[in-house]
C-alpha cells in the first residue's frame, strides 16, 4: 500500500522521526451547497463571492466561451458545448446554449451527484448561454432531487427589447426546474444607485447575484448562536415558486426598525413587498454591540406586521465582529401567490377591472382562396331552368284616376284643434326660453356672490372685525327706515263702540279721517 503523497491528497506526517508513518487524508471534501454561475453574467457573480471569501461552498462556473473560462477564479470548471460551439460563445443564441448544456450533461450530472444538497444556479438572462443553459443545468438538479435555487436578472432597459423577449422566455423555463426562483431587475440598481457607469452598471449587477447567493447561502453555512439548517431551508424554499429577498444594514438606537425598513427597501426586493408570505427565513448578525433580545423581538414585530401577521419565521442569531456597532438582516420570504408576480420582474401586476363591458366576440371567417390559386380549367355549370313565378322584364302603366276631396266642418275643427295646438307649443317653448333665461341670469348672479364670498379673507382680523362690526345691509348699500320707539302708539282706525247690548268692532273711526283740514 502506497502512503507517499500525491497531488489529490496532503500528506500528513506524525511521529515521523520515531514510527516513519505517513497517513493520506484527503485534501478536499464536496460541500453539500454548490453555486453554479452559467454565461458571463453567472461566473462574474461566483468571481465576487470567491473573492468575498465565502466559505463551506463550492463553486461551479459553466460557459461555451472557453476564453471567458479561463478567467473564472472557481475551481470547478465546464465547458458547455465543446463539439457545438468549439469554444467560441453562443453567440446571444438561447437555443445555441441549450444545446450546448445537453451536450454537457454527463458532465454536469457527475459532478451534482457527488455529496449536493442544494444548489444555487445564478445566471443573467437575455444572453446565450446563460438564457439557454441555466434551465437545463436546473433541470438536471431537480431530478437528482437536490434542493434547487435560482437566481437570476433581467437586463437593462437599454439593452433593447429582444434580450428582454429572451430573459422573458428563459425565466419562464427555468420556474419549472426550481424549487424557488430570485429575479433581479437591473433597472432597480440605476433606481437604488443613481445614474451609473456603464461598466459600473454591470458590474453592481454582477455583485447584486452575488449577494443574493451569499445572503442565502450564509443563512445555512453561518455558524450562529440560534442555527438554520439546510431542514429549515428546504421547509421555507421546497417548491415555493417565487423567492423574495432583502437584506439590510443599519446603527444606532433606532437600529431594529431602520434595518428592517432598508431590507425591505433592497434591490434584491425589485419594488415588491411580502405582503402574503407564509414562511420566512431570518438570519440577524450584530457586531461588538450585541443585539438585545428587545431587538429582536422589534424585527420580529415589522417583518410580521408587514407580511401581514401569520408569517412562519425561522430565526438565526449569530455574531460578526467586522460589523462593529451594525447589525445587518437577511430576509427570504416564500408563499406569495405566483398570480399576483409577473412573471419577469416579479413584480406586483396592475389589476385593471372593466366593469359592464361587453364580451368580444370572434369574427370567424372562411378562408378564400387566393385567385392564382384557382384551377382556371375547372367547368363550371349553369343552370338554365326558369324560375315558373319570376315576372317578365316588363313596364305596366295604370290610368290616373280622378281623387274627390272634400272638407266638411268636422274636419275644419279638428284643423282648428292642431293649429291651436301648434300655437299652444310655441308658447310653451318661449315660456320656456324665459325661464331658462331666468335660471341662467339666478345661477350667475349666484356665482358671483359664492366668488364674492371666496375672496374673503377670513385670516385677516381686520377684515374680520370690519364683518362683524358693520350689518350686512350696510355693506350691501342699503338704507333702511329708522323703525319708531316701542313707547309710541300706533294709531288705528278700529275702535269699541259699546251699544246697549253688546260691544261692537268697527273700522270707520270717526276721529280719524283721509281728508285732513
Amino acid at each position: 500500500m502506497d502512503f507517499g503523497s500525491s497531488e489529490d491528497s496532503v500528506v500528513s506526517e506524525l511521529d515521523s522521526e520515531e514510527s516513519g508513518v505517513s497517513f493520506d487524508l484527503p485534501k478536499n471534501v464536496s460541500s453539500v451547497i454548490k453555486v453554479i454561475g452559467v454565461g458571463g453574467g453567472g461566473s462574474n457573480a461566483v468571481n465576487h463571492m470567491i473573492n468575498e471569501g465565502i466559505k463551506d461552498v463550492d463553486f461551479i462556473i459553466c460557459n461555451t466561451d472557453a476564453q471567458a473560462l479561463e478567467t473564472g477564479q472557481a475551481p470547478t470548471k465546464i465547458q458547455l458545448g465543446m463539439s457545438l460551439t468549439e469554444g467560441l460563445g453562443a453567440g446571444e443564441n438561447p437555443t445555441v446554449g441549450e444545446k450546448a448544456a445537453l451536450e454537457s450533461e454527463s458532465e454536469i450530472r457527475r459532478i451534482l451527484e457527488k455529496n449536493t444538497k442544494m444548489v444555487f444556479v445564478t445566471a443573467g438572462m437575455g444572453g446565450g448561454t446563460g438564457t439557454g443553459a441555466a434551465p437545463v443545468i436546473a433541470k438536471i438538479s431537480k431530478e437528482l432531487d437536490i434542493l434547487t435555487i435560482g437566481i437570476v436578472t433581467v437586463p437593462f432597459g437599454f439593452e433593447g427589447p429582444k434580450r428582454f423577449k429572451q430573459a422573458e422566455e428563459g425565466i419562464e423555463k427555468i420556474r419549472e426546474y426550481v424549487d424557488s426562483l430570485v429575479v433581479i431587475n437591473n433597472d432597480k440598481l440605476v433606481e437604488v444607485y443613481g445614474d451609473l457607469g456603464l461598466k459600473s452598471g454591470f458590474a453592481k449587477a454582477d455583485e447584486t447575484l452575488m449577494v443574493a447567493a451569499r445572503g442565502i447561502s450564509e443563512v445555512i453555512t453561518q455558524n450562529c448562536l440560534v442555527n438554520i439548517d439546510l431542514n429549515d431551508a428546504k421547509t421555507v424554499l421546497k417548491d415555493s415558486g417565487t423567492a423574495i429577498m432583502g437584506s439590510g444594514k443599519a446603527s444606532g438606537p433606532n437600529r431594529a426598525e431602520e434595518v428592517v425598513e432598508k431590507a425591505l427597501d433592497s434591490p434584491l426586493l425589485n419594488d415588491n413587498h411580502i405582503r402574503g408570505a407564509n414562511k420566512i427565513l431570518l438570519l440577524v448578525i450584530s457586531g461588538k454591540d450585541e443585539i438585545t433580545i428587545k431587538e429582536v423581538n422589534e424585527i420580529n414585530y415589522h417583518l410580521q406586521r408587514e407580511a401581514g401577521g401569520d408569517a412562519d419565521i425561522i430565526l438565526g442569531v449569530g455574531e460578526n465582529p467586522n460589523l462593529e456597532e451594525d447589525i445587518s438582516i437577511t430576509i427570504i420570504a416564500t408563499g406569495v401567490l405566483a398570480k399576483d408576480v409577473d412573471p419577469i420582474t416579479g413584480s406586483e401586476e396592475r389589476k385593471v377591472h372593466v366593469l359592464n363591458s361587453e364580451k368580444e366576440q370572434e369574427s370567424s371567417s372562411e378562408e378564400t382562396e387566393s385567385i392564382s390559386e384557382l384551377n382556371e380549367s375547372s367547368d363550371i355549370e349553369i343552370d338554365h331552368s326558369i324560375v315558373p313565378h319570376e315576372p317578365d322584364n316588363t313596364v305596366e302603366f295604370q290610368e290616373d284616376e280622378t281623387t274627390e276631396h272634400g272638407v266638411n266642418l268636422k274636419d275644419s275643427k279638428m284643423l282648428s284643434s292642431i293649429n291651436e295646438s301648434v300655437l299652444s307649443n310655441d308658447i310653451t317653448h318661449q315660456n320656456l326660453k324665459e325661464v331658462s333665461e331666468t335660471n341662467l341670469k339666478r345661477a350667475e348672479d349666484r356665482k358671483k356672490r359664492l366668488q364674492k364670498f371666496h375672496n374673503l379673507n377670513f385670516n385677516n382680523q381686520v377684515v374680520l372685525k370690519e364683518l362683524e362690526e358693520e350689518p350686512a345691509y350696510k355693506r350691501q348699500g342699503l338704507d333702511l327706515d329708522e323703525p319708531e320707539h316701542s313707547s309710541v302708539e300706533p294709531n288705528s282706525r278700529v275702535f269699541l263702540d259699546s251699544n246697549e247690548d253688546e260691544l261692537e268692532i268697527k273700522n270707520n273711526n270717526s276721529f280719524l279721517h283721509d281728508n285732513v283740514d
